[in-house]
């Protein structure tokens, strides 16, 4: 059963209709939209809307019964499929929801709405899951912000699979990313069941860009001009404002619902990792713990460096450098060594030197072989480029036709070159689509020819952050926005990395993070450094990775356990630990391969 409805909020600070009025930990807060309220049971649940592992495990989607017009129920149920394989390794010998994880089925309601921080050109999607089996005694909250740029339900294999079995109430936000595409060639971008909505009616969209004239794609996370990454802390503090919010109203006889006495963990991976410790960092005590997975974090110290500034070396140098490492070469490689040379990037007149000098380069910057090769997939799957073209965007707060390297993003034909969507094609952005193009049918447009093989696009790239025009200027004061800084003290925090990740190699991100809070004092603050463990648990599908490398995600859901145990008193903080793991080596998965930290 799936029953669509709302309920009003009368202001920040009081729910109408019958609701319970916010903490006083809420005042200042911004407004919610009116919220959608939706009821999952039977043969919809909150986990897996009735689809189970075998209906997570295929390879076809959830139908649609209008390609062009979706329910709202039809577009939840497959974004929830297609986060959860976005997520977590989920083929059989995989070991998911055998010996870890879980796809119980957990009926309950959910309740959606949007919320703006003070200061914000756009709104961020906010959702809490209240399981029927929630227990009041408990008052428990977890609170999670999406991986990457994904959208509502990017964590529902993080913190949904954890907490919704265990009877608590969790929160979801996208942070101020996510699927809310804006197609500028029809005016029409996502309400917030997911459907799409024409910009000049009645319906509120999630995201609107300043100006909805132009062609191609626009997209939060790049093109809302409020540099989402600079407030992810609040973003996932709003969160949980909203989820006390919504158990005050909706379970009146055991109000109120407080900071104070409801027991409220935030846990993220990647992105949302990051995020979630930077709601550490408020000295509010309205967190009671913290569990962060590989996250994205740019924090102070002497090794730590901003994705954007690995991310575009990576593009630049990472593929004529991982020959040099056994890993073969991507078509046309020795055409772009060449020209990366007659560029001034890599030095040698051979191919060999070419590919050596790119190695050394990369070994000076601090990266290892073990993260090279785990970075390898995101050469293969472009995914360097798509971070660096949307993050420059995102950083810099450009519009949609504004980028300072002159990209944009549009449905492509074969060739790449730009044409309108399809209605069937727009309908689908929200569910499918993992909130960065390209992907979901929507590519980058390089405004340069293809016989440039993209390093013109690249360097200018790659200038915004070493260069000193004014876009780099601008690029690099929008990066410094988002550095981190200490936890509160005497927060529980586990940080979680492994330690062959590629996209957020840990000796930029959670290693200098750790450093910096235990040299400050931060005795709270333990790290878990997993041998052979990389960033996409999703491609351990894939049987070259699954042979090399181990899921994080049990790690996540041992370091949830033990904090909250040590919240319950019943045991202590785990210990700062380096995890000997023994890769799978084509064999299903066993807690020997995990080596579990006792």
């Amino acid at each position: 059963m799936n029953i669509f409805r709302h309920c009003a909020f009368a202001s920040a600070l009081a729910l109408l209709a019958g609701c319970a009025s916010l903490p006083a930990s809420h005042k200042g807060a911004s407004m919610f939209s009116q919220p959608l309220i939706s009821t999952h049971r039977d043969a919809d649940d909150l986990l897996t809307a009735g689809l189970g592992l075998a209906g997570l495990q295929s390879i076809i989607p959830p139908a649609f019964g209008d390609a062009e017009h979706p329910t709202a129920a039809e577009l939840r149920r497959r974004a929830l499929w297609s986060n959860w394989r976005g997520i977590a390794d989920l083929a059989p010998g995989g070991g998911y929801a055998t010996l870890y994880g879980s796809v119980a089925t957990v009926p309950g309601r959910e309740f959606s709405a949007l919320a703006t921080l003070a200061g914000a050109r756009q709104p961020h999607r906010v959702l809490l899951q209240l399981p029927d089996g929630f227990d009041p005694r408990k008052r428990c909250v977890v609170v999670a912000a999406s991986s990457g740029s994904r959208g509502i339900y990017g964590a529902i294999a993080v913190a949904g699979a954890w907490g919704l079995p265990r009877g608590c109430a969790v929160a979801y936000t996208d942070k101020g990313n996510g699927t809310d595409y804006f197609d500028l060639d029809a005016g029409q971008g996502v309400a917030l069941d997911g459907r799409v909505a024409a910009a000049n009616g009645n319906t509120a969209l999630a995201f609107k860009p300043a100006s909805a004239s132009g062609s191609g794609v626009a997209y939060k996370h790049a093109h809302s001009q409020d540099n989402p990454e600079a407030d992810w802390g609040r973003h996932v503090k709003q969160a949980a404002q909203f989820a006390l919010a919504t158990l005050n109203a909706q379970l009146p006889q055991q109000a109120p619902f407080t900071f104070e006495n409801t027991r409220v963990i935030a846990v993220g991976i990647s992105n949302g990792g990051g995020a979630v410790l930077r709601a550490a960092e408020d000295s509010e005590p309205w967190l009671d713990a913290v569990v962060a997975g590989e996250p994205n974090i740019y924090a102070q110290g002497p090794d730590a460096r901003s994705l954007y500034d690995y991310s575009t070396e990576a593009a630049l140098l990472m593929p004529c450098a991982l020959p040099q490492l056994g890993i073969p070469a991507m078509p046309g490689l020795d055409a772009k060594c060449a020209a990366l040379k007659m560029r001034g990037v890599l030095a040698g007149d051979t191919l060999d030197a070419q590919q050596k000098d790119a190695l050394a380069k990369l070994h000076a910057a601090g990266w290892t072989d073990a993260s090279l090769r785990a970075g390898s997939i995101s050469v293969a799957f472009d995914l360097w480029r798509a971070v660096a073209v949307g993050y420059a965007s995102a950083y810099g707060r450009y519009a949609f036709d504004a980028h300072p390297c002159g990209y944009r993003y549009s449905a492509q034909n074969v060739d790449t070159s730009p044409r309108a969507a399809t209605p069937a094609e727009r309908a689908a952005w929200w569910a499918d689509a993992a909130g960065i193009p390209p992907g979901a049918g929507v590519g980058i447009v390089d405004p340069q020819p293809m016989t440039d093989m993209g390093l013109t696009g690249m360097q200018c790239l790659r200038n915004l952050w070493t260069g000193d025009s004014a876009d780099a200027q601008r690029v690099r004061k929008g990066i410094a926005d988002t550095r981190a800084t200490l936890p509160r003290a005497g927060l529980p925090v586990v940080v979680i990395h492994g330690r062959s990740d590629g996209l957020v190699p840990q000796a930029f991100s959670s290693a200098p993070y750790v450093a910096m809070a235990k040299a400050a004092g931060r005795n709270d603050v333990r790290y878990w450094q997993v041998d052979n463990a990389q960033h996409f648990d999703a491609f351990l599908a894939l049987p070259p990775m699954a042979a090399a490398y181990l899921p994080l995600l049990p790690y996540v859901y041992s370091a949830l356990d033990r904090v909250d145990a040590y919240l319950d008193g019943k045991a202590a903080l785990p210990i700062d630990a380096v995890i000997h793991t023994v890769p799978r080596m084509g064999k299903p998965l066993a807690e020997g391969n995990l080596a579990m930290p006792h």
